[in-house]
């Protein structure tokens, strides 16, 4: 039996215009849209996924487009960047890229020896590109603007900040399996060897409970096998004092949310059935896509939506004069 996560499933983040998102991700970030659907929870409003050609699992950053929302309050409790997994040597090539389209690029720095290229999409969403050869499925995107051996190929990571981290640490190893891996400058890196997907944390014992906007994380996605592997994980973590949803079909994957000790929404997600259960593979994100139980309602739907159109090129101008 499978005591622990397999690292990072998804993550999930609050953006602004759905059509500012697109053009960012697909068109200058180079990452294929392989589900344009709905938040299931607030049918209209989209949920746009980001993976490689495949949308394995452990590839996709996924948005809910609220552009009415504030922006984020910082503070602890909350997911404060996502990091992303570039081959080793990409990024010259990616920081050019990205001074070109006018994205806002931080300064390199160094993390745990690894080199690492901050930036914030357009609605403020802190990323990080990171040289890193983690184990993971990866399939190159052919219609992706970003060469094969550039393309981004997952989620390296994600931070968060916590009031005190003690608590959260003991439930990541009591419930999720992970393992300390390192301490450098303040944070603490927790994983599961031999997966994609590390957590990094800090004690944030001065600043004020943050809360999400636009350019927040709403949650991190953990993958589990199945729903045996998904069973068993949420009795763990349910056993280690979180308080479970019961399992929920979202219809590419199932999934069971929680939030840790010190506030920041998780979910245990399924690798299967995976994105191909309702879509060609070759045709992935072209046409908006809805669960069968949403179908009765797509005229609804569809009217309520704002139009979304593929990038064509163009949308590097557009991003470049926001």
């Amino acid at each position: 039996m499978n005591m622990q996560v397999n690292g990072l499933h998804h993550v999930t983040a609050i953006a602004g215009d759905a059509q500012q998102n697109l053009d960012f991700y697909a068109d200058v970030l180079g990452m294929r849209l392989v589900k344009r659907s709905v938040n299931q929870d607030d049918p209209g409003t989209y949920h746009l996924f980001y993976a490689d050609a495949a949308g394995s699992p452990g590839s996709d950053l996924t948005f809910f487009p609220w552009p009415q929302l504030a922006p984020p309050r910082p503070g602890h409790g909350l997911a404060l960047e996502v990091g992303l997994e570039v081959p080793p040597g990409s990024l010259d090539f990616w920081e050019a890229r990205l001074r070109r389209f006018g994205v806002r690029v931080a300064a390199r720095e160094r993390r745990f020896g690894e080199v690492v290229l901050p930036l914030e999409d357009p609605h403020g969403l802190r990323l990080a590109l990171v040289e890193a050869a983690a184990p993971r499925r990866f399939e190159a995107w052919d219609g992706s603007p970003v060469p094969a051996e550039r393309q981004v190929r997952g989620l390296y990571g994600a931070r968060i900040g916590e009031r005190e981290t003690a608590p959260t640490t003991a439930f990541l190893e009591r419930a999720l399996g992970m393992q300390r891996l390192a301490a450098e400058d303040g944070w603490e890196r927790y994983g599961v060897p031999g997966t994609a997907g590390v957590l990094d944390l800090r004690a944030m014992p001065d600043a004020r409970r943050g809360a999400w906007g636009v350019g927040a994380v709403h949650h991190l996605a953990w993958r589990v096998d199945d729903d045996t592997h998904q069973a068993e994980m949420r009795s763990r973590a349910q056993a280690a004092g979180a308080v479970p949803t019961p399992v929920i079909d979202r219809f590419w994957f199932k999934s069971v949310y929680f939030k840790e000790p010190g506030g920041v929404l998780f979910e245990l997600a399924t690798d299967g059935p995976g994105f191909a259960v309702d879509e060609d593979a070759a045709h992935l994100g072209e046409s908006l896509v809805l669960p069968p139980w949403l179908e009765r309602q797509r005229a609804a739907i569809e009217a309520a939506l704002p139009p979304l159109k593929m990038p064509v090129g163009t949308a590097r101008e557009a991003y470049r004069e926001m």
